[in-house]
């Protein structure tokens, strides 16, 4: 799917990333940032690579805005910042190369669930080693003990990809599944 030729779920998916990437913590009040799996997504739906840069884009903008006028730390926001772009890169190439393989059966599901993980666990080393290496924050602290400091969000950080992608995938699923009923019941008449 060409991102000029089906707009609406670039403008979906900028939409959903808008809406939870803000606060960058999940709260009561906030629900977790789902650009992780926007990435992905975008990646399955959309071939147009211009689509990664815009989402990339809006990702800068909004933590912009959320620095200077939402009261979030910027912390973060060091020369390692710019690794976002390899780390979103790994969830982007993740859903093209599913998209190529996508079978719409159960193996294909537990394909997608493999390069979901595995995209995500890429995504988290890519990040938080390049905050190690780059952002000046931990010159004092060996590899070791930030890896032992940083092991405990890696959990909520792939939950915060999954808390969208099994969703998008059932309803990605129901689809497909109604398409097949309907496809089939017509070739038979």
């Amino acid at each position: 799917m060409d991102t000029f030729k089906k707009p609406g779920i670039l403008v979906l998916l900028m939409l959903f990333m808008a809406a939870t990437r803000t606060h960058h913590f999940e709260t009561l009040m906030h629900l977790p940032d789902a650009s992780l799996a926007v990435f992905l997504l975008a990646g399955f739906f959309i071939s147009n690579p211009a689509a990664f840069g815009i989402l990339f884009l809006e990702a800068v903008l909004i933590d912009y805005l959320a620095i200077t006028h939402f009261g979030v730390s910027d912390f973060c926001v060091t020369p390692a910042y710019w690794f976002l772009i390899p780390t979103y890169g790994v969830l982007w190439f993740a859903g093209r190369s599913y998209s190529r393989i996508c079978q719409f059966t159960l193996s294909s599901l537990g394909v997608f669930t493999f390069m979901s993980l595995a995209s995500v666990s890429a995504a988290f080393l890519i990040s938080n080693g390049a905050f190690y290496a780059f952002s000046g924050r931990f010159p004092e602290m060996s590899l070791a003990d930030y890896a032992a400091r940083v092991s405990g969000y890696f959990l909520p950080y792939l939950d915060s990809a999954l808390v969208y992608l099994v969703p998008a995938a059932l309803i990605y699923a129901a689809f497909a599944i109604r398409e097949h009923v309907h496809f089939t019941s017509h070739a038979g008449q």
